[in-house]
């Protein structure tokens, strides 16, 4: 598809809306935002998940985005039950066995202090003797409610989960239920990507493997929106 033809929307999904335009019992739907109904989300992001969504009328773009040899990680704030211990980050950013096979390598930080974010709707439950903590998890493989699963597995369940980033594209500037188009040379920064890794002799020489995520964890200091 021509470059002018395409368009590629960012929008902010609060808690609680579905990922389609199609009506669902009494689900708010992406219908409510404004969305052209020529786009399309890329990928999903869950009832319960808030943060980055991304909508496309163009299918090839989407395969881009959502196939792992194109490079576009995607990186979560995730509140859990309790303070992981390093232990736990160390096992989250290893792999965990899960159902559905092994989870990746990948990234796990913890945060010092909690994100700057709008207040969730409803809020999580609260528990005064239960202390919380944050995680900043980027993934590069997309299972079904992957990151719940994978602190369930390790005994920090989530609470709340965000959805910050994918690839270079990130929340800043919005607000939940906002959304914007990418601007042109957003997505010629994606064709560019597209372009490289159809033509290898572009592609820099790979560094060694990832063969554990120890390299992974660590801490930082959370950001803001």
């Amino acid at each position: 598809m021509k470059l002018d033809l395409i368009k590629l929307a960012l929008l902010y999904k609060p808690y609680g809306v579905v990922s389609q335009f199609r009506p669902l019992g009494n689900h708010k739907t992406l219908a409510a935002f404004g969305l052209s109904r020529q786009i399309y989300p890329v990928g999903r992001l869950d009832t319960d998940s808030e943060g980055l969504l991304l909508l496309t009328n163009d299918g090839n773009l989407q395969h881009v985005l959502t196939d792992p040899q194109f490079n576009h990680p995607r990186s979560y704030w995730v509140q859990v039950e309790r303070v992981p211990t390093p232990e736990s980050l160390m096992q989250l950013a290893k792999g965990v066995p899960l159902t559905d096979g092994r989870t990746k390598p990948c990234q796990v930080k913890l945060l010092d202090q909690e994100p700057s974010l709008p207040p969730r709707v409803p809020p999580i439950r609260f528990r005064k003797t239960v202390p919380t903590a944050w995680l900043e998890i980027t993934l590069t493989e997309g299972k079904n409610r992957q990151i719940r699963r994978m602190t369930a597995s390790v005994g920090y369940p989530t609470l709340r989960l965000v959805r910050i980033r994918i690839g270079s594209f990130t929340l800043e500037g919005l607000i939940p239920g906002q959304w914007r188009y990418a601007s042109r040379e957003e997505l010629k920064e994606l064709r560019s990507a597209q372009s490289e890794i159809h033509n290898p002799k572009s592609l820099p020489r790979p560094s060694s493997p990832l063969l554990s995520g120890g390299q992974a964890v660590g801490r930082r200091q959370a950001g803001k929106i």
